[in-house]
């Protein structure tokens, strides 16, 4: 089973995943869950992990640009964190269309990388604690498995503090 095609992409969105993968040297399974795995928790409940190995690859606006970040399950990212790492003075989540449009893939399933354009790469710092992390591969059921160091050096990421602080008493 592969992944939809996307529209005048000439290939399913996990080929282009696969693609991608190989012309970085990163050596791949992905697998697709028939449960889906659109969210951190979906795809840690579906892989049998926790959701802090879950990478969420998300797309943000920083003066005007996308960037992708590429954050663990268990954080929200503080927008402010992201502006001091990339060194702009506006950052905020970008929209599905956005996303879309900079990534060639649609939320649930975007991957840290194979996008339809090259996009500045952030990478969460809490994601480098755990020997394996859990990606999407294109679909909102595929993922993929990698050593979140070799994830970093293959999308050429900048890895710092993304993370939102969680309140004094824990409460969201």
């Amino acid at each position: 089973m592969t992944g939809a095609p996307e529209a005048g992409d000439g290939g399913s969105a996990i080929d282009r995943v696969r693609a991608a993968c190989a012309a970085q040297r990163l050596v791949v399974e992905i697998i697709e869950y028939p449960t889906g795995t659109r969210t951190a928790e979906d795809a840690a409940r579906a892989v049998g992990t926790t959701v802090a190995q879950i990478v969420k690859s998300l797309v943000f606006v920083a003066d005007g640009a996308p960037i992708l970040v590429l954050a663990s399950g268990a954080h929200r990212v503080d927008v402010r964190k992201v502006a001091r790492l990339v060194g702009a003075s506006r950052v905020e989540k970008a929209s599905a269309d956005a996303t879309r449009e900079a990534t060639g893939f649609a939320i649930g399933g975007v991957p840290p990388l194979g996008h339809r354009r090259p996009l500045p790469v952030f990478v969460d710092r809490a994601l480098l604690a755990h020997p394996i992390v859990y990606a999407a591969a294109g679909t909102p059921r595929a993922v993929f498995a990698v050593a979140p160091g070799e994830l970093a050096r293959a999308t050429g990421g900048t890895v710092g503090d993304v993370a939102e602080e969680p309140p004094p008493d824990g409460a969201r």
